[in-house]
């Protein structure tokens, strides 16, 4: 099966997309693929020939996506935030020269500094112009390269992981399996749809189903809310902080539809998924992946969840704890998270090394840290690449970040290593106090050492009014460490060694 074949088989009058402009059956959604891939062929895209999509979520993405495929294309999704400097580097490094997008992109000047030229851009009122054209079925097979996610560059430049019709099919598959999604669902998207995560869990599977997809094209709590109760949606999917957003600014009577609610793209506090489930009283579900797994590892059960976990393997993909010299380690013990199954990438975009790297000892290494329990949930610790190592000691810093969390007052907490020339790394804490409090920090360093070992207590402190982060929720760890050093370089003492 191809990954545009999605909508076959499909009761035509179904509903299938929801967005705050249109509604789209599925019959009605084949017709506009059907259409839009016709267009494209006619515009001259070729098999295997790199299409980049950039757009808020709407209707027109999810045609979009599934019109370049079907067509015979590569769709690259990029995150509408990016600046035209950041969108230039991917079209370069991807060899992009046809570009979708629902507003038009100034791109001129970034396109030129990048050396690039011949890059054309349609709308998506563009897809819709007739053509005399008549479509033509691509040659493939289902391991062939259909979209390239890049990765989120939160250090260095991005990544491209391909993916294939297979990887993406049989992980949104085992995921509907996990979590008992049920073609009667409707499935809230309010998460962006240029990620892995907000994509396979919300549309991908969605359109596995047969389910209704309800769309949030820009991102307001309120208008979720309203979106929820008007849609009755079931599945509500986001990320930790929306979790937090809805226990602290809705009703239950607003989710009285929600049958389950599923959280990943960052890590969810154990605190966090008790405090929510007993607030709401229906399952939370979190889980944990990666790009370059399409994205979904393991995840929660419905009635088997165990908070500050990341749950358990996926059917067909298997998970190893490694140690550095690529053997596996049995449960309580920490290393580095292995994978491999039909969900694991291709391999990077013209990256030989970084893929050879990544596929060593015949798994596929995450570069995060974790173990499993004795009844085989997984653990995460930490990302391998975020580990320092101070003294020859390692410190894991979400360990440290969590036992910070604890201080009253703290409402958010960072750990980056910085170069030492004594130590090699020392550790550095970033804290945000919650509003109206002041954080005493040298009381805090007390504090931790009597909770951990005095090896992996922070030599240095710094306070913020918030921490930077991604799209989805992630700590931006490399811009922390930057200013770090860009704050020790202008003052020895700045943040206070205590």
């Amino acid at each position: 099966m191809f990954y545009d074949e999605l909508l076959k088989g499909k009761a035509p009058d179904r509903l299938a997309l929801v967005d705050q402009e249109e509604e789209l059956t599925y019959g009605e959604l084949e017709a506009k693929v059907d259409r839009w891939a016709a267009f494209l062929q006619a515009k001259g895209l070729q098999k295997g020939q790199r299409v980049a999509l950039v757009s808020r979520n709407c209707n027109g993405f999810v045609a979009a996506y599934l019109a370049v495929i079907r067509a015979g294309g590569v769709i690259v999704p990029l995150n509408f935030q990016l600046v035209p400097r950041e969108i230039a580097y991917i079209l370069k490094d991807a060899g992009i020269s046809l570009l979708i997008s629902r507003r038009p992109l100034e791109l001129g000047e970034a396109l030129e500094e990048a050396g690039i030229s011949g890059v054309r851009q349609f709308l998506y009122e563009n897809l819709d112009e007739p053509v005399e054209w008549t479509f033509q079925p691509p040659e493939r097979r289902e391991e062939d390269n259909c979209t390239i996610i890049y990765t989120s560059g939160t250090t260095g430049h991005p990544k491209g992981a391909m993916l294939s019709h297979r990887n993406l099919l049989t992980n949104a598959r085992a995921y509907c399996e996990a979590v008992g999604l049920l073609p009667e669902d409707r499935i809230l998207c309010l998460l962006p749809m240029y990620h892995c995560y907000g994509w396979t869990v919300c549309v991908t599977s969605g359109l596995l189903l047969g389910a209704r997809i309800v769309i949030q094209t820009s991102y307001n709590f309120k208008t979720a809310l309203r979106l929820v109760v008007r849609q009755q949606v079931s599945i509500f999917v986001g990320v930790p902080a929306v979790m937090e957003l809805l226990l602290d600014g809705a009703s239950l009577s607003d989710l009285a539809s929600v049958r389950a609610f599923i959280c990943g793209g960052a890590v969810l506090k154990k605190e966090l998924g008790e405090r929510f489930a007993a607030w709401s009283r229906k399952p939370l579900l979190d889980g944990y992946g990666l790009s370059e797994t399409s994205p979904v590892v393991s995840f929660n059960r419905p009635g088997k969840a165990r908070f500050g976990t990341i749950g358990l393997p996926i059917r067909d993909v298997e998970v190893a704890i490694l140690d550095p010299q690529g053997q596996e380690l049995p449960p309580g013990e920490t290393g580095e998270i292995a994978v491999r199954g039909p969900n694991v990438m291709l391999g990077y975009l013209n990256q030989e090394k970084a893929t050879e790297r990544a596929f060593r000892y015949g798994w596929f290494h995450t570069e995060d840290v974790g173990f499993f329990d004795q009844d085989g949930f997984l653990h995460l610790v930490d990302r391998l690449k975020d580990l320092i190592i101070s003294s020859g000691e390692n410190i894991y810093p979400r360990e440290v970040e969590q036992v910070l969390l604890q201080y009253p007052g703290v409402a958010e907490a960072a750990v980056i290593g910085y170069p030492d020339p004594l130590r090699g790394q020392s550790a550095a804490a970033w804290v945000v106090p919650e509003a109206g409090t002041a954080v005493d920090l040298r009381a805090l360093r007390r504090y931790l050492l009597d909770r951990i070992a005095p090896y992996k207590i922070p030599k240095k402190y710094f306070l913020a009014r918030e921490l930077p982060r991604t799209g989805l929720g992630k700590v931006r760890k490399n811009v922390l460490q930057e200013e770090t050093l860009k704050l020790l370089e202008k003052n020895r003492t700045a943040g206070r060694a205590l």
